[in-house]
């Protein structure tokens, strides 16, 4: 179990930031938002509290690689597979000049991340609880993403 929760929680990128092991990083390297107004984004908590149960008993104490050092079965490999792409597609998708075009071209990679873990959990999982949530993310972040593509093709186009 504390597998999947190292997984879950090394695949979320504000869970690796609020992470032990770039606490220390974060010491030694300024803030890229020092100075920045982040009122606009309703209030200063940018992240969930997870649940206790939510947390590895290493409390994420280290990087990707360290939680890596346990054999993963497929099921855990399949929850993991496809995020680091659509990581590395979000992240890129933020740097686009235009902040709205920005916010939905990084949500779409977001959305397909959260289909990725949730077919694992369709593939693997035992819980019938959690397999109809995962279906219900299938289906809400398919839809979403068809709007979103649909948007940046008509109005997107033209920001």
């Amino acid at each position: 179990m504390n597998i999947l929760k190292n997984a879950l929680l090394a695949t979320t990128f504000i869970a690796a930031l609020s992470a032990p092991s770039f606490a220390q990083e974060a010491q030694q390297t300024p803030d890229p938002m020092a100075g920045h107004d982040m009122s606009a984004m309703g209030g200063s908590e940018t992240s969930v509290e997870l649940p206790e149960i939510c947390r590895s008993a290493e409390g994420m104490a280290g990087d990707m690689a360290m939680s890596m050092d346990h054999e993963m079965d497929q099921a855990h490999m399949d929850l993991m597979a496809g995020m680091d792409e659509t990581n590395k597609q979000m992240m890129d998708a933020m740097m686009i000049e235009d902040i709205d075009v920005a916010f939905v071209c990084a949500m779409i990679p977001h959305h397909q991340g959260a289909i990725n873990m949730a077919k694992a959990e369709l593939a693997h999982g035992d819980n019938q609880w959690a397999k109809d949530m995962a279906q219900k993310v299938i289906d809400a972040q398919e839809q979403e993403i068809a709007d979103m593509i649909a948007w940046l093709e008509g109005e997107g186009a033209n920001e």
